[in-house]
């Protein structure tokens, strides 16, 4: 029975194609007022693994970071942060503990599941309209990344910014 659910989750992604592109969300918290911090150098972590991420878009100030999404099924160590400009928001992170593909598929109820880079990947839009896209990377860390409807042209170049640290 394992081996089938295995061959189908191959078969699931293999016919989601190639670089099929976001729309996703995190759960939001009061924000403090924003202060201004630089954009580059910018980097989380899962364990060994540093995700380091690309320079944010102009006009973009960090105001905060998240430990929590509210769309996950079940409690995974989260590691995000959040960037605001007037009302549209942008956040990146990393979901820390998901080993598999098989895991990985079950993360988010009600999401489409795609390919990225070969690699299984998730995307949903939340009701509130915030738009998420999250893969996983390696075993044991999946990348985060979801914007409100004006900044999301900006999930595909954030996600193509995307290195990691050398594998441990």
């Amino acid at each position: 029975m394992r081996r089938l659910a295995a061959a189908l989750l191959i078969f699931a992604l293999a016919a989601c194609g190639g670089d099929d592109m976001p729309v996703s969300e995190p759960e939001s918290h009061a924000m403090p007022p924003p202060t201004p911090v630089p954009q580059e150098g910018r980097s989380l972590a899962c364990g060994p693994t540093d995700v380091k991420l690309p320079d944010m878009p102009e006009g973009l100030t960090r105001t905060g970071s998240f430990a929590r999404l509210g769309s996950l099924t079940r409690r995974l160590e989260v590691n995000g942060l959040i960037w605001r400009e007037s009302d549209e928001e942008l956040y990146v992170g990393v979901v820390c503990g998901v080993r598999t593909a098989e895991q990985f598929v079950t993360l988010v109820a009600r999401s489409t599941l795609t390919v990225y880079k070969g690699r299984p990947a998730l995307r949903w839009t939340t009701r509130t309209g915030l738009r998420n896209f999250m893969w996983l990377e390696r075993p044991g860390t999946a990348v985060y990344i979801a914007a409100t409807p004006g900044l999301a042209a900006e999930i595909k170049r954030i996600a193509a910014g995307v290195t990691l640290s050398p594998a441990p």
